[in-house]
């Protein structure tokens, strides 16, 4: 008869638990109202990587899979129509979370109330050209993006600057938008970083997801340096050095290099056409990662503002590894740098220097 009562009791306990579990769902459900939309702004939005980003953004591949987004996509007049036909496509696509979408070649419209820029627009590196080359055709360009940016803008806007020269684009923009936090301007060197992962996972023979940690120091350039001396594989039952796993320093201090740093020279000359595909890809990470943050224990390449680090001059946007909470990046501090490291990156920290100066002497 005491079993029986006691048996009682716990269904007691148990149904009123399962109506207490129904109860709270259903006033859930009234308080979880859809998100505001945040307003991506998107430059060059007729090219390539335009093309393959603006799916990415739509689907919430970028910001997350309840975060609605309005697409403002600006380009130059005569990609007006070009403009028109891609709104048609996205409208096509009919993604849920794509809130409006505003196609102009007016910067002043295409920057009104952005909570996020997405600069891919630029002048196109031409067979020959260097980084000083562009730096003088993308001067007026970003002077006039960056005004409209810091005017009309949110005030709390997060920049992401893809357009080559990438790093020293992002100095010029920030010298026409101050308003603009010096952390809320950061240059894409995701690609290279997601390159150099694949190498080492070819290398190696596991999946690109297994491999992480790789850093992608200083300028996104033809003198690039991707670091594999941190980076680590997951074997199953923990995780391993690639260093060990690869054991062979000189081909980490070549081939591994040299294949990142011309891995674009490859895809141009058997596709004709530059990596749109992997950029806009790279792109989609980046914002992802510092909005969204990034895995525990994992880093990410991201141009930011040298604040000295690792003996870096403070002020230049150098590609360093970063972890991502909260919508902030913080530089991951204290790993060991050996001598070919530091070398590599003293040249780098030097080129940036010397493109900054450049770029100065232009806008002044």
């Amino acid at each position: 008869m005491e079993n029986l009562e006691i048996v009682q009791k716990v269904g007691i306990v148990l149904v009123c638990v399962y109506l207490s579990w129904r109860i709270i769902r259903y006033i859930w459900s009234f308080l979880d109202v859809e998100k505001d939309p945040l307003i991506v702004l998107v430059t060059g939005a007729a090219g390539q990587i335009a093309y393959a980003l603006f799916p990415m953004i739509a689907k919430g591949a970028m910001l997350g899979p309840d975060q609605p987004v309005i697409l403002h996509m600006l380009d130059i007049e005569p990609a007006g129509d070009i403009l028109k036909a891609v709104k048609l496509e996205l409208m096509d696509g009919a993604f849920p979370l794509l809130k409006g979408v505003i196609t102009t070649t007016d910067v002043i419209e295409a920057c009104k109330g952005v909570d996020i820029a997405i600069m891919l627009g630029g002048f196109p590196r031409r067979k020959g050209n260097s980084n000083k080359d562009l730096i003088s055709k993308n001067i007026g360009i970003y002077k006039a993006q960056a005004s409209a940016l810091e005017q009309h803008a949110d005030t709390n806007c997060k920049v992401l600057v893809v357009a080559n020269p990438a790093n020293t684009n992002a100095l010029i923009l920030k010298e026409y938008a101050p308003s603009i936090p010096e952390e809320n301007i950061t240059s894409l060197t995701r690609l290279d970083h997601n390159r150099a992962l694949n190498q080492l996972s070819e290398n190696l023979n596991v999946h690109v997801g297994d491999v992480k940690n790789v850093i992608m120091w200083g300028n996104h350039s033809s003198n690039q340096y991707p670091d594999a001396n941190h980076a680590m594989v997951n074997i199953g039952v923990g995780h391993k050095s690639v260093k060990e796993l690869v054991a062979d320093d000189n081909w980490l201090n070549t081939e591994f290099i040299t294949n990142v740093q011309r891995r674009g020279e490859v895809i141009i000359k058997s596709r004709r056409l530059s990596s749109a595909l992997s950029a806009a890809s790279a792109t989609c990470d980046h914002m992802r990662d510092w909005i969204l943050g990034t895995p525990k224990g994992t880093w990410v390449s991201m141009g930011v503002y040298s604040d000295g680090s690792y003996g870096i001059q403070p002020g230049l946007i150098y590609s360093f590894p970063v972890t991502c909470e909260k919508g902030e990046w913080s530089i991951v501090q204290g790993l060991k740098i050996d001598k070919f490291a530091r070398e590599k990156m003293d040249a780098l920290e030097k080129e940036l220097i010397e493109e900054k100066n450049f770029a100065y002497s232009c806008l002044h």
